[in-house]
């Protein structure tokens, strides 16, 4: 698998990809991620409920390589713009690793992920495994953007120098990061909602 497979952000659509019907705020529908052969790279479709139904019935559909259910939330038409500050967050390390798409980051990366998720911004979706990889899907609670994060397979001695790495691209002690704290390289808690 290319390594760019693994980074693309992928945002929440507001309406259904199948039936084209608006979602509306608080309406449960199904994110599903497909692998685009041709392209090289995974896509993301969001189905209302009763298409997801529709296609999971019909065994001409391609089979999603990830999905799982979640709930739509509309975003105010006037976002409150975030105060810009010298420190970069957490998240908006990750996403700005993710752009570049340095083989270099691909550890940081996992420990942002993670951080996050610990911060409750980031959920985990699902988890897939292949011969080449470990891929954690994860979707921001807000947005409901979805991110897919290669395990790096860290060793327990290669946590900390990360931890560390991260931590003063951050800020060092700056309370938004202070979650920068030991992980296990199988820390990652999964979901309920998952399949």
């Amino acid at each position: 698998m290319p390594l760019n497979d693994s980074w693309h952000i992928r945002l929440r659509s507001n309406a259904c990809h199948e039936s084209q019907q608006p979602f509306t705020d608080g309406e449960s529908f199904y994110a599903a991620i497909f692998r685009n052969e041709g392209k090289g790279e995974f896509e993301r479709r969001d189905f209302c409920i009763s298409s997801w139904e529709g296609r999971v019935n019909n065994a001409d559909n391609p089979a999603p390589y990830s999905f799982w259910r979640t709930t739509f939330e509309s975003t105010p038409d006037n976002p409150r713009k975030r105060e810009v500050v010298g420190k970069e967050s957490a998240e908006a390390m990750l996403r700005r690793l993710i752009e570049e798409d340095d083989a270099k980051s691909e550890n940081a990366r996992y420990i942002l992920a993670i951080m996050l998720e610990r911060k409750k911004i980031f959920r985990q979706t699902d988890l897939k495994e292949n011969s080449e990889a470990r891929m954690l899907f994860y979707e921001h609670t807000r947005s409901g953007e979805a991110f897919i994060v290669r395990d790096p397979n860290l060793k327990l001695g290669e946590i900390d120098v990360v931890q560390e790495e991260v931590a003063q691209w951050l800020g060092g002690d700056d309370k938004e990061n202070e979650a920068v704290e030991p992980v296990s390289p199988d820390s990652g808690s999964g979901s309920e909602d998952n399949q």
